[in-house]
């Protein structure tokens, strides 16, 4: 019963994740009071370019006055097409381009975006159980995420967990009931109310009632279960300390903050390193192209000297959050100061967030189309 949700177009394996594309819009649907869906057509020229996998992200690039606002967000396409490029916009900050897709974006607009990438994903698991816990809009890769496992893989299972405030903010509901539907037996979705409490699908999710949440769904912790977990970084950072102290195995949990929210401090504060004892010259290769600036003391990270010359490089959050501004060390050192968007493994392989990045020599190269 699973024609309903259609395998979508994958991606070249090697392809560029560097510059901007004028996109236009062809449909604005009102998800919620404060979210829309926007797609967009992709011409035929940038179908290899925009043809994306579940759980990757584009940057929005959005002028107005003498301001250029730019926001990560992730690609999710409806489930009967998979292919389609979609994004769910919520309304955010007051000045915010949310804001702007809310009340004044229509088809026929134009949007600027940089191509799909990311590295969230599902740990490879043939025959898992995949649980997947979403906070507000971090429903929407992982909506992309379930369909795509269910549909690939048909040993396997996949339990969402959606914590949203109340019934009326459920994002993408009547599509996860589609998503039902196609495989009634190996898919649930549950939602999680913050603005209730008393029931075990009231309150925030944490380490009180997460255990009681993971045995209702069948998904105790081991070998056979993995975790997938987006939202605000302090849901989804309590979330992955329940799930160790329940005895899940790190490298079976998968996590993707969107947002700092009300975390304590704020911001992760920028990279501490001494002084440079003079100018650092630094080499940036994205787009397909060279460019040389040079870092003085008086830059914070290597983004701030990068984006004096040139306005095209990459980024978006400038919180360590988002991994839009992610470049590879070729020469030179840099201190990278706290992020969330980096693994272990990423980090060992060299590279940094230049957002959190500042140079501790002379000459420093770092390649964002790595």
């Amino acid at each position: 019963m699973n024609s309903v949700i259609p395998a979508g177009p994958r991606p070249p394996a090697v392809r560029r994740r560097t510059g901007w594309h004028r996109l236009p819009v062809t449909a604005v649907q009102r998800l919620t009071n404060d979210a829309v869906a926007v797609t967009l057509d992709v011409p035929g020229a940038l179908r290899e370019t925009f043809a994306h996998r579940p759980g990757e992200h584009v940057v929005v690039r959005h002028h107005r006055a003498n301001e250029e606002l730019r926001r990560s967000y992730s690609v999710c396409p409806p489930p009967e097409d998979p292919g389609a490029l979609r994004l769910v916009v919520a309304r955010g900050t007051p000045d915010g381009f949310g804001v702007h897709a809310l009340t004044v974006l229509a088809p026929g607009d134009h949007l600027e975006l940089s191509p799909p990438s990311g590295d969230f994903a599902l740990p490879e698991r043939p025959g898992a159980h995949h649980v997947l816990i979403a906070g507000g809009s971090g429903i929407t890769p992982l909506a992309a995420l379930a369909a795509d496992a269910l549909r690939t893989d048909t040993a396997c299972r996949v339990s969402l967990v959606h914590s949203v405030r109340t019934a009326a903010d459920a994002l993408l509901a009547d599509e996860l009931a589609l998503i039902k539907d196609a495989f009634v037996d190996r898919f649930t979705a549950l939602h999680v109310l913050t603005g209730e409490a008393g029931t075990l699908l009231d309150g925030r999710i944490g380490a009180g009632n997460l255990p009681r949440l993971l045995a209702a769904l069948s998904a105790e912790p081991g070998p056979g279960t993995t975790f997938a977990l987006c939202g605000p970084f302090g849901l989804t950072a309590a979330i992955r300390a329940a799930l160790t102290e329940a005895g899940a195995d790190p490298g079976l949990v998968r996590s993707e903050p969107f947002t700092l929210g009300d975390t304590p401090g704020g911001a992760p504060p920028a990279p501490v390193a001494p002084p440079l004892p003079e100018d650092t010259r630094v080499t940036a290769l994205y787009d397909g192209r060279r460019h040389v600036v040079t870092a003085g003391p008086g830059d914070p990270v290597l983004l701030d000297a990068l984006l004096r010359d040139h306005p095209d490089v990459p980024y978006a959050c400038r919180e360590g959050i988002c991994g839009s501004c992610r470049a590879k060390v070729l020469t030179g050192e840099v201190a990278t100061g706290p992020q969330h968007a980096l693994d272990a493994g990423q980090l060992a392989a060299g590279y940094t967030l230049t957002c959190r990045a500042r140079p501790l020599g002379a000459e420093v190269t770092v390649d964002f189309d790595a």
